[in-house]
C-alpha cells in the first residue's frame, strides 16, 4: 500500500495543474506516510490527525510559494482566518500565504459561475447550488472522498454527490427553526404556531418570518405533505411540487393564510435580519432564523433566548408539524485555482473534525461531522438542538432547480396578501397549481 501511495504521488507531480483539477483523483492515492519525526509539521497521517483534516505534506506534490484566496461569509472570516494561520503553522516547510475574504454562501457560488478566474481558490456555497457548479466545471472533485466519507453524516455526504462523485466537503448544517423571547413566549407555548402568535400579540409583540422568501415560504407546501422531485440527472430540466393530497394541502395553504389574517399586525413579512434588530429593541417576541444568526440573537435575548423546532400547526382540527428546508454549506475547490492540490488540502483541512468544533464554538453553526455532534458543544446548544430536531421534519435542500425559489416566494406573498381570501379552497387551489406549472416553465 505505500508502494502505491508513493507512485501515485509521483505520477501525480508529472501531470499538469489543469490535469489535476479535472481528475480529482482518490483519496487514497494522495496520501503518504511520513518519515519525517514530530517537526511541527504534517508528519503523520495516523486516524487523529486525518480526522483532523490534517495530511502528510507529501500531498502538496510540487506546489510551494502557495498563495490562497478563500471566502467566507461576513460573520465567519475571522474564524476562517484563525483555522487558516493554523493550517500554515502546520506546514512550515512550505511557503503558504492565505487570505480570507467577506463574500456570502449565494453571492459565492454565483460568482464562481461568472467570473470563475477571479473567485476564491476555496470558498462555501449551499449546497443547492451544487448542479449548476459542477455543470459549469467550475468546481473539482473532492479528493479526501472516502475521508470526508467517514467523518461526516451520510446526509451530508450524499448531498455533495452528483452521479456518485462527490464534490465539496461538509462544513456545517443549514436550516432553521424557531427564536424565541422566553420573557414573552414559554417554552411550552413554543410548540404550536397558534400559542406563539397568541404571547406575542398579547405582549405586544411582532412574529417574524421572511414569509415573501421561497427558502422560508416553502414551509407552507411542505407542512401540506408535498415534496420536490429532485433532479436525477443531467438531461432533466423540468422540476414540480409533488402533492401526496392536494386537498390536504389546500387545507393546510387555508390554515397558515387564516392565522395571517387573524394576526395581522403581530405576524410581520420581514427579512430574518429583522429578528435580532427586533429582540434588541423589544418589538420582536419571536421569528424563525438558522443557526448563522444565533450568536447575535444570543447577545440580544441573554438568559431569555429560546429555540425550539418549528411549532405545529392546526390544520382541519389536527396538529400538524410544521415542515421546512433543511440542507448543507459546504467548501468547494475552484476548478481555476493555481494551486489545485493546495486548494484541496486547506478545504479537507476546513471541513475537519477540529474547525468544526470551533465553528460550533465561536459562530454556533451545526457540525456534519458524526464525533462533533454527539458532543457538549452541540448538545447543550438549545438552537442547535432545535436544528437537529427540525431536520427529521424536513424536506432535503438537494437537487433543486433555480427555478423553484421565485415562484415559491409568490405563493408566500399573495398568502399574506391582503387580498388573499382564507376561505376560499378554490382560490387557493388554483394558487398552488398556478406556483407549480411557474416552477415547471421558468
Amino acid at each position: 500500500m505505500k508502494m502505491k501511495r508513493i507512485l501515485a504521488v509521483l505520477l501525480a507531480s508529472m501531470l499538469t495543474a489543469t490535469a489535476l483539477v479535472g481528475c480529482g483523483g482518490s483519496s487514497s492515492t494522495t496520501k503518504t506516510e511520513s518519515s519525517s519525526g514530530n517537526n511541527g509539521s504534517s508528519s503523520s497521517t495516523d486516524a487523529s490527525s486525518l480526522e483532523n483534516g490534517v495530511v502528510d505534506v507529501a500531498d502538496f506534490g510540487d506546489e510551494d510559494n502557495i498563495t490562497l484566496k478563500v471566502w467566507a461569509p461576513d460573520a465567519a472570516v475571522s474564524v476562517t482566518q484563525s483555522q487558516c494561520d493554523a493550517f500554515v503553522a502546520l506546514y512550515p516547510d512550505k511557503n503558504i500565504t492565505i487570505n480570507v475574504v467577506a463574500q456570502t454562501e449565494a453571492q459565492a457560488g454565483t460568482q464562481a459561475q461568472t467570473d470563475p478566474g477571479t473567485a476564491a481558490d476555496v470558498f462555501g456555497f449551499a449546497c443547492d447550488q451544487l448542479d449548476n457548479l459542477v455543470k459549469a466545471k467550475v468546481i473539482s472533485e473532492a479528493v479526501y472522498a472516502e475521508e470526508v466519507a467517514a467523518a461526516n453524516s451520510p446526509e451530508s455526504v450524499d448531498a455533495g454527490k452528483v452521479d456518485g462523485t462527490l464534490y465539496y466537503y461538509p462544513e456545517t448544517t443549514n436550516g432553521y427553526f424557531l427564536v424565541y423571547d422566553k420573557s414573552v413566549v414559554s417554552d411550552e407555548q413554543a410548540q404550536s404556531f397558534e400559542s406563539v402568535l397568541e404571547a406575542c400579540k398579547t405582549a405586544g409583540k411582532q412574529f417574524i418570518m421572511d414569509a415573501g422568501n421561497g427558502f422560508y415560504s416553502c414551509i407552507f407546501t411542505f407542512t401540506g405533505g408535498c415534496t420536490i422531485d429532485g433532479f436525477t440527472d443531467e438531461e432533466q430540466t423540468i422540476q414540480n411540487i409533488v402533492m401526496e393530497d392536494e386537498d390536504k394541502t389546500v387545507k393546510t395553504l387555508q390554515a397558515f393564510a387564516k392565522l395571517f389574517k387573524d394576526y395581522k399586525g403581530t405576524f410581520q413579512a420581514l427579512s430574518v435580519d429583522k429578528i435580532a434588530s427586533g429582540f434588541a429593541n423589544g418589538t420582536c417576541g419571536a421569528g424563525i432564523d438558522g443557526s448563522w444568526n444565533t450568536a447575535t440573537n444570543k447577545e440580544k435575548l441573554g438568559d431569555n433566548f429560546g429555540a425550539a423546532k418549528l411549532p405545529t400547526i392546526k390544520v382541519d382540527g389536527e396538529d400538524v408539524q410544521m415542515v421546512s428546508m433543511y440542507g448543507y454549506k459546504a467548501l468547494a475547490v475552484n476548478a481555476n485555482s493555481a494551486f489545485p492540490r493546495s486548494s484541496q488540502i486547506l478545504a479537507y483541512y476546513l471541513s475537519g473534525e477540529k474547525c468544526q468544533r470551533e465553528r460550533a464554538e465561536k459562530l454556533e453553526w451545526g457540525p456534519t461531522n458524526t464525533t462533533v455532534v454527539k458532543e457538549d458543544v452541540v448538545t447543550s446548544d438549545a438552537a442547535l438542538v432545535a436544528s437537529d430536531a427540525q431536520s427529521k421534519h424536513s424536506v432535503a435542500q438537494v437537487r433543486i432547480s433555480s427555478t423553484f425559489w421565485d415562484p415559491m416566494a409568490t405563493l408566500g406573498n399573495q398568502m399574506i396578501a391582503d387580498e388573499c381570501n382564507p376561505d376560499d379552497a378554490e382560490a387557493m387551489k388554483t394558487l398552488l397549481n398556478k406556483i407549480n406549472n411557474n416552477i415547471k416553465d421558468e
